[in-house]
């Protein structure tokens, strides 16, 4: 009896969370196909704003803007993070505790603190404009993905890479047959939380970005006065259904394949 009370909260209250997460994302796309402007009423089922949206010049600027944005700044902090893991998983234990301390501080410290940091400095050195938003980016993902490379680093079994070298490979073609097959997993999982970190941001950006430099999140805080268009639930419909094909293809192509290999 204790045992089945305890399934049933445990049950709820997932499904409470669960319930909080993804409402408002069935409301979101509920009223991307609604006719009426209304939040509250209604109008029957369009598809106008998915027309209105991809006519839009300023949506679609503002769309590859954040794109490029985080895509280039993604790639770039992967690389940078992944030889820094590799770096500070070679130091000594006390400066290895030094270093990480030092790389968790952008992950606690708040993101209006950064982008004040980061504007004032911009405006001392340099213009402001789409390469600031590019740095500030770069700087910000990389501890991200120090987070998720590091695990990897602690996973991996040396003695196939000090055995590859004792077999005459040289250093860095028993890096890329052997080490990076090891951390692909987790320098996978880092760019992809260094690219959704930088599609999400607002803050830092808006400290950052120069005139004319306009991406999703400050186009919809420039619409929060007069109301949110009925265009940006469209587009939101459909980073979330690209986001969602992403997650299936990436958790049930491989278990696919597998079923397939031993059949």
């Amino acid at each position: 009896m204790v045992d089945k009370i305890k399934n049933f909260l445990s049950r709820f209250y997932i499904g409470i969370i669960l319930f909080f997460l993804y409402v408002p994302i069935f409301v979101m796309i509920v009223l991307s196909f609604n006719s009426s402007r209304s939040r509250v009423i209604w109008g029957g089922f369009t598809l106008d704003w998915y027309r209105t949206l991809f006519s839009s010049s300023e949506v679609m600027q503002a769309l590859s803007t954040t794109m490029i944005l985080a895509f280039t700044s993604a790639i770039i902090a992967t690389v940078i993070g992944t030889v820094g893991a590799i770096g500070i998983s070679a130091m000594r234990e006390r400066n290895y505790k030094i270093v990480l301390a030092f790389t968790n501080i952008p992950m606690l410290n708040a993101d209006i603190v950064t982008g004040i940091a980061l504007m004032l400095w911009f405006v001392r050195f340099m213009p402001l404009g789409f390469g600031s938003v590019l740095i500030a980016h770069i700087t910000f993902n990389i501890p991200y993905v120090i987070l998720c490379v590091m695990p990897k680093i602690k996973q991996m079994n040396l003695s196939i890479y000090e055995a590859a070298r004792d077999l005459g490979a040289n250093s860095i073609y028993a890096f890329v047959k052997i080490t990076l097959p090891q951390l692909m997993s987790g320098i996978m999982a880092g760019f992809f939380m260094a690219f959704t970190m930088s599609m999400d941001d607002f803050a830092i950006t808006y400290f950052t970005k120069g005139a004319g430099v306009n991406t999703l999140s400050t186009m919809i805080y420039s619409q929060i006065r007069k109301g949110i268009k009925p265009e940006m639930y469209a587009l939101s419909t459909i980073i979330f259904a690209f986001v969602f094909l992403i997650l299936l293809a990436v958790n049930y192509v491989p278990k696919m394949k597998n079923a397939r290999k031993c059949k």
